[in-house]
């Protein structure tokens, strides 16, 4: 081997240059994206505050999740209902993008369309990107015979049955498929926009090696192939013109012009697949880093992340919940509150605020300030508990568990505080909130450290108290 160098070279990867500039210039970071976040276990309004920021907002993005999700947004006295289009798509001006990281069931995605296009939501088709890389529930056929099933429905369905039987107790899914079709993503089996969209027959191939394999791992499950996928030939054509290579569209909109850019989280923070109350989750990363593996952008383009939190909690399905109240109290957050599941039609379990989750929510995500929605079902309480630390056998615990036996385990320390027992849902101000509500809410901003930016005291845009 030849031992000479030439006079250029630089033994051990030494640097030489004396110049202390790089020869190209650091690339700006380009526009920053606002996130908002569930704090808890979801359904803490997070649509509410979405819809606010999307007055100013040029795009609105989904990163995660699917027709799992539920946010209801209230304009003008009408209720929108929104799974899986981003619910800034209401304000006329904003182009809504469902990024690689979301699951989309395309017939789900079409139903709700229309049935918001008949509250008089306007120009949805032209204003939606879909990232290429995004991948696909598949579709239900509806002149097909009722044993015929989206699959991965279906298979969703089947998985719940069998936990019931096998160990007793299910996951609480909301049976929309979603897990399955994560599955299939991790096992490289899945199927992209970007499949639909290119060579049809391929698509059909490997759409027919995914079904067989769903059908020998569950052979009751009955698959009419040929259906499904004349099912969603027909969506070729209504697709194609929303969809883009989601990194590059990204890529443009952060270092591009100005824009005002919000990514709009599904599910929560509790229910994160990495940091929720496993195995009682979903199947995707709702926190912060969710953001950038589910839009293809790099983290120094997050700017503000706001925690939404519900002034008391709330949980649907199965799963630990330290604070929740089996009494008058959880009876009555459950109907004051109108807690019922936009996804599921399920009651919520109603308990108090638990500042440890919140707390620990916080530490995953960076929380730069906090919305805390539903301040005014408290209103009637003369008293009101807030969590503030666990035991363990008698012993505080300084961490939020990980195992969810030892989190059934819990006890919760409380402190509580007075009531108000007054009417805030006129307050459109802080100052005009009762003494004990703004104690309220100082309490919760000082015990977490974070800022709390808005308040809800009522369904409407009106109602959203800013402070800062």
């Amino acid at each position: 081997m030849s031992e000479s160098r030439s006079k250029d070279a630089v033994p051990n990867g030494a640097a030489h240059s004396t110049s202390t500039e790089p020869h190209v210039a650091r690339p700006n970071i380009g526009n920053r994206v606002t996130v908002v976040l569930g704090a808890q276990w979801g359904d803490e309004g997070k649509g509410k505050v979405v819809d606010l920021l999307a007055q100013d907002a040029d795009i609105v993005c989904r990163c995660q999740g699917g027709n799992n999700a539920g946010h209801t947004v209230v304009v003008d006295s009408v209720e929108y209902d929104f799974h899986l289009l981003p619910s800034g798509i209401i304000n006329p001006k904003v182009t809504a993008f469902i990024g690689n990281g979301v699951v989309i069931h395309l017939p789900g995605l079409f139903e709700e369309a229309e049935k918001n296009v008949c509250k008089g939501l306007e120009g949805w088709d032209k204003r939606l990107i879909i990232s290429d890389r995004a991948h696909i529930g598949k579709p239900f056929c509806p002149s097909l015979p009722p044993t015929v099933f989206d699959f991965h429905q279906a298979v969703d369905g089947v998985q719940e049955q069998q936990r019931q039987e096998q160990a007793g107790k299910n996951l609480g899914t909301t049976k929309k498929g979603i897990g399955p079709v994560y599955s299939a993503k991790a096992a490289r089996s899945g199927l992209r926009i970007c499949d639909l969209m290119s060579d049809f027959t391929q698509f059909s191939e490997r759409f027919k090696v995914l079904a067989s394999q769903y059908q020998s791992m569950y052979p009751t499950l009955v698959i009419d192939i040929d259906g499904e996928l004349s099912k969603l030939r027909d969506y070729v054509e209504k697709v194609k013109p929303m969809v883009r290579d989601g990194v590059f569209y990204m890529y443009g909109a952060l270092h591009g012009p100005p824009k005002n850019i919000l990514v709009e989280g599904a599910n929560a923070a509790l229910l994160d697949i990495d940091f929720g109350t496993y195995p009682f989750v979903t199947s995707s990363n709702c926190t912060v880093g969710g953001v950038c593996t589910g839009l293809g952008m790099p983290p120094q383009n997050v700017g503000e992340v706001y925690g939404v939190v519900k002034a008391y909690t709330t949980r649907v399905g199965i799963g630990a919940f330290p604070s929740e109240q089996f009494n008058d109290i959880g009876e009555l957050l459950q109907t004051r509150g109108k807690e019922v599941g936009v996804t599921t039609g399920r009651k919520r379990r109603c308990g108090w605020l638990d500042l440890v989750l919140i707390k620990y929510a916080h530490m995953i995500n960076g929380f730069t300030a906090l919305a805390l929605t539903k301040l005014d079902i408290l209103d009637v309480l003369p008293e009101i508990k807030v969590g503030v630390s666990y035991s363990v056998n008698g012993e505080n615990i300084p961490n939020f568990p990980a195992n969810q036996e030892v989190l059934q385990s819990v006890e919760v320390q409380y402190d509580t505080l007075p009531g108000w027992n007054s009417d805030t849902s006129t307050a459109r101000t802080f100052d005009e909130l009762p003494e004990n509500a703004q104690k309220y809410v100082r309490y919760i901003e000082e015990h977490l450290g974070v800022p709390v930016k808005w308040i809800g005291v009522g369904k409407s845009r009106e109602s959203m108290i800013q402070i800062f």
